[in-house]
């Protein structure tokens, strides 16, 4: 259970929420939604105590399952079955009857005898928790979250940050937390895992909050809606489901525009009367009147609902280049025994499009950070050609120095331009006045996505290595995205879930991992994208 409090919310001076009361309990499924910066994953930060509000309070009862946009993910030398049963403490149990069954074994016989009391300590204590039908449980989460056995029983560190961010999911879900909070937990997720996740949040019997742009899993889990507006700074309480959230908030906007019209146009009549009158002293204090009563018309309105910004994203024109600009031969990657590819070759010509598919964990993020010089392959080698000039956005933000500000990581993206350009193209990110001088590690991940395209436009690149650039993004803004991948005269290399991506990009061609196999782009890859 959840109770929120006279809550007030602000990032920096700007307010994002004030005077929010509301509760969430057993059966409460509710969908936190607003525009990207609205401050949907501040709210949840706070109400999940990893953060504090400006004022108000959050009163938590029972145990509460959060998973941030940017999960962490703890020790990486964990292995990942271990990070999944730790939500319940069975790692460690399970830890202490392998180290009895070991010391079982011993010659000695005082140290059978306390290995075996050790084991039934831990057994009974195992049992106490669920048993190994518990551990079967986990096991069966993560599976349908695309994680088999084998990549359980890896180190965190040897896994794909979309196999990290999986992981930390089933770990939520396994915790018997009384209460969820999850933010976008689609994230990373193949078609199957996806469909799975909605029937396991629709049967969920806990308290639930998430924040999502998959309006399929909402239109399937919630039963009420929170729209935070961060026009009026006010939270929107729906108690319904999705779809008739969807036309009662259309219902609510043509109301609250009727209701202003009709107040403007009195407000109007009464000030032209009010100036009329106004001129005869006789009637002065009958004007008087009239103008107050106007102001009251137009103070005692709703703000009307903004448009909501989206930022304008176009690429400029890409750096002149040779023939091709980018290639790669042999190259090859493992961690310890585990072979992710090998013998990978890729030519990146001048103003080509290249979609790389393959399943979670073939090495589709590895190969893009292998191709912008931030990881080396084992075998191998990347070959930059003539005028090459790269741009890389990377799904886990990592070309954002989250101890600089925002101004401070636009000035390192684009050194040659003036601090009034870089303010400018802040502003046409929607980062104006104090919002440039905000750490870059407060901010959302819809806000992080934002930062990461504005670095990427000003960087005037030729070759653009995009992984999930649609992650994080409401319609509007993924619209935004699309339209400038459509319209960019450069070569990309994507990698994504988004069909709608992979669609505005009009590849040419296709590289499928691990095999490394490359082809020509045809409809039949299609069904690929999803499950990659």
């Amino acid at each position: 259970m959840l109770t929120v409090r006279e809550l007030e919310v602000r990032a920096g001076a700007r307010l994002l929420l004030e005077h929010t009361s509301f509760q969430v309990g057993p059966g409460d499924k509710i969908g936190l939604v607003g525009r990207n910066g609205a401050g949907k994953t501040t709210l949840t930060k706070i109400v999940a105590g990893e953060a504090q509000p400006a004022s108000g309070s959050v009163t938590r009862t029972g145990p509460i399952g959060y998973l941030p946009q940017d999960p962490r993910t703890g020790d990486l030398e964990t292995l990942a079955r271990d990070r999944i049963l730790a939500a319940r403490g069975l790692d460690q149990v399970l830890l202490r009857l392998r180290k009895a069954e070991q010391r079982m074994g011993s010659d000695d016989e005082d140290e059978r005898d306390r290995a075996m009391s050790a084991y039934a300590r831990a057994d009974a204590e195992l049992n106490a928790a669920g048993g190994y039908a518990a551990e079967s449980e986990a096991a069966r989460i993560a599976g349908n979250l695309g994680l088999p056995e084998r990549v359980l029983g890896q180190p965190l560190r040897t896994l794909s940050g979309g196999q990290r961010r999986r992981v930390e999911l089933a770990r939520i879900l396994f915790s018997d937390a009384e209460t969820l909070l999850l933010d976008e937990p689609t994230n990373h997720l193949d078609a199957d895992s996806i469909s799975w996740l909605r029937t396991f949040l629709a049967g969920y019997t806990g308290g639930l909050m998430v924040i999502s742009h998959d309006t399929g899993l909402l239109e399937a889990t919630v039963n009420k809606v929170f729209h935070l507006d961060a026009n009026r700074a006010e939270l929107d309480v729906y108690a319904m489901d999705w779809k008739r959230y969807l036309l009662q908030r259309e219902t609510d906007e043509k109301r609250r525009r009727r209701e202003r019209q009709n107040a403007e146009r009195k407000a109007d009549q009464l000030l032209t009367q009010a100036a009329k009158m106004g001129a005869k002293a006789t009637k002065a204090v009958a004007a008087q009147n009239m103008a107050r009563r106007a102001e009251r018309l137009l103070a005692g309105l709703e703000a009307e609902r903004a448009s909501d910004k989206v930022a304008k994203i176009r690429f400029p024109d890409p750096a002149p280049c040779g023939r091709t600009p980018l290639t790669a031969e042999d190259l090859s990657k493992s961690y310890g025994s585990l072979e992710v590819f090998t013998g990978v070759d890729l030519a990146i010509d001048r103003g080509s499009q290249v979609v790389i598919l393959g399943l979670n964990g073939a090495g589709k993020t590895t190969l893009l950070r292998m191709l912008a010089g931030l990881e080396p392959p084992d075998t191998g080698q990347v070959n930059p050609g003539h005028g090459l000039r790269l741009g890389y956005y990377a799904q886990e933000h990592e070309t954002i120095d989250v101890g600089r500000t925002v101004l401070e990581n636009m000035k390192t993206a684009a050194p040659e331009l003036n601090e009034t350009d870089v303010r400018k193209m802040l502003g046409s990110f929607l980062f104006s006045g104090e919002d440039v001088d905000k750490p870059a590690r407060v901010l959302s991940g819809g806000e992080k996505t934002r930062l990461a395209l504005a670095m990427l436009v000003v960087s005037a690149a030729n070759v653009l290595l995009l992984d999930e650039p649609t992650n994080n993004l409401d319609p509007a803004s993924r619209a935004e995205v699309l339209s400038a991948i459509r319209s960019y005269g450069g070569a990309i290399v994507l990698v994504t879930h988004d069909e709608g991506a992979v669609e505005a990009l009009e590849p040419d061609r296709v590289l499928v991992l691990p095999d490394g196999t490359e082809d020509l782009w045809s409809p039949e890859y299609a069904e690929l994208i999803t499950l990659a």
